[in-house]
């Protein structure tokens, strides 16, 4: 019975801090974008584009 007014207490606080470390996150803008990074994959980059062969090149050139 003695854990117990130990125990709650502390669970209280723990649930407290957890409670202000979400507030501060969504004050802090953390969650303004959910869609972001799952629509993100979806676009194109052309800089990943493996380089392309210019005409006229032949191998002696890459010398």
């Amino acid at each position: 019975m003695n854990g117990l007014l130990i125990l709650i207490p502390i669970a209280l606080m723990m649930g407290a801090m957890g409670l202000a470390a979400f507030l501060w996150a969504m004050k802090k803008g953390q969650f303004d974008d959910p869609d972001g990074a799952a629509l993100r994959i979806l676009i194109d980059d052309e800089d990943d584009a493996p380089p392309q062969k210019q005409e006229g090149a032949t191998h002696d050139d890459a010398r």
